[in-house]
């Protein structure tokens, strides 16, 4: 990004540039953890910065989460913004802000927000297919019900961590197709879920559905989101109530939410859908993001998949969500489900990238199927910003360590 739009020295390749301007939370040295905002490879740390300039709200940056911020609602959140752009564009601010610019590498990132109730939806079509294939294969691959509502199921939120966090490798029951009975013991099919996370800021009340024409007053922003996966337990324990143990042993997410004003400038239309929607699911703002992912295993780039793709658009996640009069509340989290696309370079899994692991991929030489103890894998991703450039949503990595 060029100088002449800030006076923040940024590198050319940077995901932080000055039309992102992402927030989180981080911890320098044994200081308490407090908000900041991303711009190339500092973070603003904006409390101090707030505080001088006497900005309505500034305490709340002080604070080592962002729900306070969330919760003030979308006015606030375009005011904030706008007040982020100045700082990082006008040169009479250099004097004010420069002080309390500090390297990412000096921090240890934080998980952003308390996260309230955590729901995961089955949104991408080419997965669910893929899966039906999988699972179903004398069967049509989509359930009836798949192309009438967004499926999805309330998941654990005391297991979300941030990025960087080991995670242990699960155990729990598991029974082989050729065996009578089942085992107990560490998950023998451990794998991802590449997902984009919505993060809910404005609070609804209960027995009020959301229509899907309030999606972005209620949602601030998203987050990346690897939905960890035992696959041998998720397929002895999910008939008939669905996933649970084979989930909710961890979910990570990266540690800057990107604002939806920030991705705006990416907003795509929705794919088709057939058969229409019921009418609480159609509205005049339904769209998705192209957003690029990209999975690395081990440092090795193994798939790419693509949002646009996706088949039902996070407003008529939400819109779903709540239909029954559920209320949301500030820091709940909403997922996509695994994003994949048509081709098999796209999948968001390793059960569909092995083909169930009958497929195995061939990564540094060596064959792989499931996650092994020691794989780290990253999900990186980008949107196009305003300005055409690359608009980062930072990354989320996870190391598996043995049961």
């Amino acid at each position: 990004m060029s100088s002449a739009v800030t006076w923040i020295d940024i590198p050319a390749n940077s995901p932080f540039g000055p039309d992102n301007l992402p927030l989180g939370v981080f911890r320098l040295d044994d200081e308490e953890p407090r908000v900041g905002a991303a711009i190339g490879d500092h973070i603003i740390d904006l409390a101090p910065v707030a505080s001088a300039q006497m900005l309505n709200g500034s305490q709340l940056f002080a604070r080592p989460s962002l729900n306070d911020f969330l919760a003030l609602g979308r006015p606030a959140w375009r005011a904030t913004r706008d007040w982020l752009f100045d700082l990082v564009r006008n040169p009479n601010d250099r004097d004010a802000v420069e002080p309390h610019l500090i390297p990412q590498s000096a921090v240890t990132m934080q998980l952003p927000f308390t996260v309230g109730d955590y729901v995961d939806f089955y949104a991408s079509e080419h997965h669910a297919t893929n899966l039906g294939r999988l699972f179903r294969p004398d069967s049509e691959p989509l359930l009836p019900n798949w192309k009438h509502l967004p499926v999805g199921y309330h998941g654990r939120a005391g297991t979300i961590v941030a990025s960087g966090t080991d995670i242990v490798r699960p155990s729990g029951q598991r029974k082989a197709p050729d065996a009578t009975a089942p085992t107990y013991g560490p998950s023998q099919r451990l794998d991802i879920e590449v997902e984009l996370g919505y993060v809910v800021g404005t609070p609804s009340t209960l027995g009020t559905p959301i229509p899907v024409d309030a999606f972005e007053e209620h949602v601030y922003g998203v987050v990346l989101v690897n939905d960890w996966s035992a696959r041998d337990l998720q397929a002895w324990e999910y008939v008939p109530l669905g996933p649970f143990l084979g989930k909710s042993f961890a979910t990570s997410i990266s540690p800057w939410v990107i604002s939806l004003d920030a991705l705006s400038a990416s907003a795509v239309p929705l794919p088709p859908q057939d058969p229409p929607v019921l009418p609480y699911l159609a509205g005049q703002k339904l769209q998705n993001y192209d957003i690029t992912f990209e999975v690395l295993l081990n440092g090795h780039r193994v798939s790419s998949p693509q949002y646009k793709e996706t088949y039902w658009s996070p407003a008529q996640m939400l819109a779903h969500m709540t239909v029954n009069g559920a209320s949301v509340r500030t820091g709940d989290l909403y997922a996509s489900g695994t994003i994949s696309g048509p081709g098999k370079d796209q999948r968001g899994s390793f059960i569909e990238l092995t083909w169930g692991g009958r497929e195995p991929l061939l990564v540094d030489g060596k064959e792989h199927t499931f996650l092994e103890d020691g794989d780290e894998i990253t999900i990186t991703a980008w949107a196009t910003g305003s300005d055409g450039s690359r608009l980062g949503l930072g990354e989320v990595v996870g190391t598996i360590r043995p049961a």
